[in-house]
């Protein structure tokens, strides 16, 4: 009797982590259905992204879909940079670790609209491949 007592908080435990995934699981499915709409998307726990031709769509991924969706256009974008940890960072060598963000400084607004990402490198990569989009529509 208090061996099986004993493994009563474990087995809490996994149930716990079980659930845990389950509703990681239903926020990816989610993505992955409101991605398809896109040329090139992103998903991690801080935000969605989606690329479609010049348009930008960003927000915050849940169960049910994203939700807060920001769009904008690369056209009114004049400069991106990225911040790992709140300080400005190399997108063509950025830190190993850290919470990272694209910042985009944008024409028609006063403050940056800023993109989380968890991985830096990943967010190099968006930042590396949206400068060299900035370029193709500076050339037109």
């Amino acid at each position: 009797m208090e061996r099986g007592l004993l493994w009563l908080p474990l087995l809490a435990f996994f149930i716990g982590l079980a659930w845990i995934g389950w509703r990681e699981f239903q926020k990816v499915e989610a993505y992955q259905t409101w991605a398809k709409q896109f040329d090139r998307a992103k998903y991690d726990i801080y935000a969605v992204l989606g690329q479609k031709g010049n348009a930008l769509t960003w927000g915050k991924p849940t169960r049910q879909g994203p939700i807060d969706l920001e769009t904008f256009s690369l056209q009114s974008v004049e400069s991106i940079q990225l911040q790992v940890n709140g300080q400005p960072a190399s997108l063509e060598n950025p830190p190993a670790q850290g919470r990272a963000a694209l910042e985009f400084i944008c024409r028609d607004r006063s403050s940056p609209r800023s993109i989380p990402f968890t991985d830096p490198s990943l967010a190099a990569k968006w930042g590396q491949h949206l400068l060299k989009e900035l370029e193709r529509l500076a050339k037109k």
